[in-house]
């Protein structure tokens, strides 16, 4: 696919944004992520010159990897996967923008220790259950809050930015929107918060008319 194809493509996407952003008004702005899991380099640096700069991960390895081969290009890497603690330095070694998926108390402390040794700060990302299912990491609702205070208290070098949930795994769209409500409400109530990340390619437009403000959008945006 050449760049005429992509901003083609491309356009399309940012058309359903600007619909369902509009929804909630005017002033309401929305960050795409491209999760480029299933891309290569190449297709990265395609997407880079139509204008995208935000580019997700969700594996420690393929970040690196892909961040050495583009060093060249000022892109914003995003880790969005689940990460697992004998990784830790092997991601703060890349220092990503943001880290999406904070899901426990004890990575936090993990985390913290971490970024202590090297007296450096980390960008994240509070990751919330809000569907409440067994298959997916990150706090519950109930106990969202509190952790969030918790770690901004006793892990100094995590600047949490907000909040990130996956909607719920089902065709039910009620189901799929109270999940997304959820978070929307947990993140209204936490001091500082900017960042509310919601919304994959297959219900983008229902996160963003719930008010997330960055979505995270894979094969859409790479036409795969």
């Amino acid at each position: 696919m050449d760049n005429v194809e992509y901003k083609i493509y491309i356009d399309d996407v940012i058309r359903r944004v600007e619909k369902a952003r509009l929804k909630v008004s005017e002033y309401h702005i929305v960050k795409i992520v491209a999760v480029s899991k299933y891309s290569t380099a190449q297709d990265i640096e395609k997407l880079y010159q139509i204008g995208q700069r935000a580019f997700g991960e969700n594996k420690v390895q393929d970040l690196k990897t892909k961040a050495v081969e583009l060093e060249e290009l000022p892109l914003e890497w995003h880790f969005i996967g689940n990460l697992q603690k004998n990784k830790i330095n092997n991601l703060l070694d890349i220092n990503p923008t943001l880290f999406h998926a904070l899901d426990s108390l004890e990575l936090a402390h993990e985390l913290q220790k971490k970024l202590e040794t090297r007296d450096m700060t980390l960008d994240a990302l509070l990751q919330i259950n809000s569907a409440k299912e067994e298959s997916k990491h990150g706090f519950m609702p109930e106990i969202a809050k509190e952790a969030y205070e918790e770690i901004k208290k006793e892990c100094p070098n995590i600047n949490l930015k907000g909040v990130m949930s996956i909607g719920a795994h089902t065709e039910d769209k009620d189901i799929i929107k109270k999940s997304f409500e959820t978070t929307y409400e947990i993140y209204k109530q936490l001091d500082g918060a900017t960042i509310c990340s919601m919304g994959m390619s297959g219900d983008f437009e229902l996160a963003i008319e719930c008010g997330s403000n960055m979505v995270r959008l894979g094969s859409i945006m790479f036409n795969k």
